[in-house]
């Protein structure tokens, strides 16, 4: 399913900031430089929207859009590595995680992963997180034209079995920003989680 229409709300360094809870909304998570901003333009059919960047820690706070007047994306800052000072780093911890418990209008989370990169023991501690306070994800595999099919293929087989080790049971999608691959499943994905409202 296609999206129509994206425009940019606001950006919340708080939770306290965030537009008021009366649509869905469905975030994008993950490490800095992951790809989050250039998926959302490539999932938005926008090339402008979320502003993308080479320098890791760009997105520096919760970045709502409104999709087709009917729900939010939100683009969270990413975490693990960033060229900003700790002290920052550390509230950008607390601000997102406060989101991501106390959020009511958040109906999935898409927790994106490099798949040039095992997953690092931060995307493993989150995937624990979102399984043990049972918050519904799906893991992303950016950038998969980088990669040929079998090393691609090995990537997904790896994340898949981090997963079944812990128990948890949920999509593993493919996707490249450039190439388009994946895109259509990851807005399939998303309108069934919206459609559950």
């Amino acid at each position: 399913m296609a999206f129509q229409k994206a425009t940019f709300i606001t950006s919340a360094p708080s939770l306290n900031d965030c537009p008021e809870e009366t649509l869905p909304e469905i975030c994008f998570a993950g490490r800095s430089n992951v790809g989050k901003s250039s998926l959302i333009n490539k999932i938005t059919n926008k090339k402008r929207l979320a502003r993308t960047s080479n320098t890791p820690g760009k997105t520096q706070q919760m970045n709502f859009y409104e999709i087709d007047d009917t729900f939010y994306i939100v683009d969270l800052p990413g975490f693990g590595f960033a060229k900003v000072p700790k002290k920052e780093r550390d509230r950008w911890g607390r601000d997102i995680h406060e989101y991501l418990s106390k959020r009511s209008t958040l109906k999935l989370i898409l927790h994106l992963v490099d798949c040039r990169h095992n997953p690092t023991v931060l995307d493993e501690e989150f995937f624990y997180w979102m399984a043990t306070n049972e918050k519904p994800f799906a893991v992303l595999l950016t950038k998969s034209d980088k990669l040929s099919n079998n090393k691609l293929a090995s990537s997904k087989s790896y994340t898949q079995k981090i997963l079944n080790e812990m128990n948890i049971d949920v999509p593993v999608i493919t996707c490249s920003a450039d190439s388009g691959a994946g895109i259509e499943n990851i807005q399939s994905l998303m309108s069934e989680f919206l459609e559950t409202e």
